[in-house]
């Protein structure tokens, strides 16, 4: 069943903001983002995020625009280890299949849904094709995600750990993230039909 979503969040970690427009069907999600940050210095973000079956990322499209230059990614994933950008074949990401867009929220939500994580316990490890912001670097990035714990509103805590960093984030109960420490919260919505 098709579920369309508008979230917003509050980047501590930028000293921004960021909107997502995400669409998720039948382990499908589709999305599109816009962000503004201030550290290091004044930015603008926009990308846009396509899912294969499983919540597998098939491409990433991100451009940032600062004072001085506009920086644009292409990053694609053919759904059997290869991973290109702008495409220039990237090596050593055979195992990825997210991408993990640095500061965004919205990206944190395709390795817990397609694993349940939002539902029920377990401890997964991924390799991300991890994209900095602003420079849009891309790298590999081992994550971890552990269930936690169920929240009495519905969805779950998931630990998330990366190299000696840990966060415990909220997600609610469609997979998407409320409140990242570190990084960011979502703004409770005025559309009073919106979840949070």
């Amino acid at each position: 069943m098709r579920a369309s979503r508008v979230l917003t969040w509050s980047v501590s970690a930028s000293g921004g903001y960021e909107t997502a427009w995400a669409e998720a069907d039948d382990g499908v999600l589709r999305a599109r983002g816009r962000a503004v940050g201030t550290t290091p210095q004044p930015y603008w973000v926009s990308y846009e995020l396509d899912t294969a079956d499983s919540f597998v990322t098939r491409r990433l499209r991100v451009t940032v625009e600062t004072a001085e230059r506009t920086r644009s990614l292409d990053l694609r994933h053919d759904g059997r280890g290869g991973w290109t950008a702008d495409g220039e074949r990237l090596p050593g990401f055979e195992e990825a299949l997210d991408c993990d867009l640095g500061l965004c929220p919205l990206t944190n939500t395709m390795p817990v849904l397609r694993h349940g994580l939002h539902r029920r316990p377990g401890e997964r490890r991924f390799l991300m094709a991890w994209v900095s912001v602003p420079a849009l670097t891309v790298r590999p990035s081992w994550q971890t995600y552990t269930h936690l714990g169920a929240r009495p509103q519905g969805g779950a805590v998931v630990r998330y750990a990366s190299g000696s960093f840990r966060s415990d984030v909220a997600f609610d109960p469609d997979g998407y993230v409320l409140d990242y420490p570190g990084l960011a919260t979502r703004l409770v919505p005025r559309n009073p039909g919106e979840r949070s």
